[in-house]
Order: C-alpha cells, then sequence, then structure tokens
C-alpha cells in the first residue's frame, strides 16, 4: 500500500499515518528524516544534497525525488509506505510519478484530508502540552481534569509552540492552498484521489480512511 497524505498543518496527518501504518505494517517517509540520513550514510545523493546544503542553497526537487527513489528499495518499504511532505508541488507530483513508474510501482491513494481554515486555527491556537511528559490538551476541547495539573504526569508547568499563534497559522495554511491547489485535479484526473473530512473526530476520520482504503 503506497500512500500520499495531503492536509494543511494541524490536520491530523500524523495521527492517522500512524494509525494507517499500524493497519498496513507501512512505514512513513519524511523527506526531512529521509534528507538527514542520506547525508549522513554518504550516498551519492546524499553528498550532492550535503554540497549544495553547504553552498546555502534549496535542495533541488531531483536530489529529494532520488533520496525517495533510494529509501522506497530499502526492504522495510516492501509492503509500502506513506509519504509525509512530498509532493508539495505539481512538479514535485510529476517527477514522483515518473521515479515510481520507472520502478514499475503505483500509488494506491492519495487522501487529502479537507479542513474549514477557521476552525483549523482554533484547534492549532488552542493547543498546548504538559512541559514535563508531553501530554497533549488544548483550550477547549481537551483540558485537563484538574486545571492547571497534567492527568499523566501530576505536574503543573505547560508550554505552548511559539508558531501555533492565529497569524502564523493563517500564513501556513494559505502557503498550503496555493501549493496544493494544482495537485489536486493531477491526481484527481489519474483516480487517484479520495477526500475525507479533515475536521471530523479523530476516530471517524481513521474509520473513513480504512473505508476508503478496504481496510474496514
Amino acid at each position: 500500500m503506497r500512500l500520499i497524505l495531503l492536509g494543511p498543518p494541524g490536520a491530523g496527518k500524523g495521527t492517522q499515518a500512524q494509525r494507517l501504518m499500524d493497519a498496513y505494517n507501512i512505514v512513513q517517509l519524511s523527506t526531512g528524516d529521509m534528507l538527514r540520513a542520506a547525508v549522513a550514510a554518504g550516498t551519492e545523493v546524499g553528498l550532492r544534497a550535503r554540497a549544495v546544503m553547504e553552498a546555502g542553497d534549496l535542495v533541488s526537487d531531483d536530489i529529494v525525488v532520488g533520496i525517495i527513489s533510494d529509501r522506497v528499495d530499502e526492504p522495510d518499504c516492501k509492503n509500502g509506505f506513506i509519504l509525509d511532505g512530498f509532493p508539495r508541488t505539481l512538479a514535485q507530483a510529476e517527477a514522483l510519478e515518473l521515479m515510481l513508474t520507472e520502478k514499475k510501482l503505483r500509488l494506491d491513494a492519495v487522501i487529502e484530508m479537507q479542513v474549514d481554515d477557521g476552525l483549523l486555527i482554533d484547534r492549532v491556537t488552542g493547543r498546548y502540552t504538559c512541559a514535563n511528559c508531553g501530554a497533549g490538551y488544548h483550550d477547549k476541547n481537551l483540558k485537563p481534569k484538574v486545571d492547571g495539573v497534567c492527568d499523566n504526569c501530576g505536574r503543573t508547568e505547560f508550554s505552548r509552540r511559539a508558531d501555533d499563534n492565529a497569524e502564523t497559522v493563517a500564513s501556513r495554511l494559505q502557503a498550503y492552498h496555493e501549493q496544493t491547489a494544482p495537485l489536486l485535479p493531477f491526481y484527481r484526473a489519474k483516480g487517484n484521489l479520495q477526500t475525507v473530512d479533515g475536521m471530523a473526530d479523530i476516530d471517524d476520520v481513521t474509520k473513513a480512511m480504512r473505508t476508503l482504503l478496504g481496510v474496514g
């Protein structure tokens, strides 16, 4: 099972990816993690990436696709994978498609997690975590049982991500929609695109995805 999850930051892709990994015994491939691993391992494409990064330039799409190409050849990808953070643009989607075709592989589905921007901003800006154990909470949707006390460890120190503010989240949403819009007709034309309500309850989103993918 080879999948792409599309959705803006805060849509819950990470949570759903983990559940799909467990259901299908597949791996989640983060382009950032793969890039760092290839550089550290000193692979041919990793060395190319290192040279670009040391020159202060952005790593090109062909280098990233090369790193993905090497990674999907590894044994733990035999059952499939979920791509995280790639593709973000039409050019990347086309390059990915060409690489998979050369390997005689194909995507099984591209799942778009549709969101309501206003509700998502509220979801993201309201979240915070226990500074000690990392347990997650929300100002409205998931408060500790005792105000100011972590349910998990009993500590009273909490923290929020600096970029979880309305202005930053709105900017990230705008960038996501601008970059992702061309991907939707591209994958729809190939018959890959599926859509779920990303604002639904976490378990309901999981159920919808499993139904689409034939897990039930």
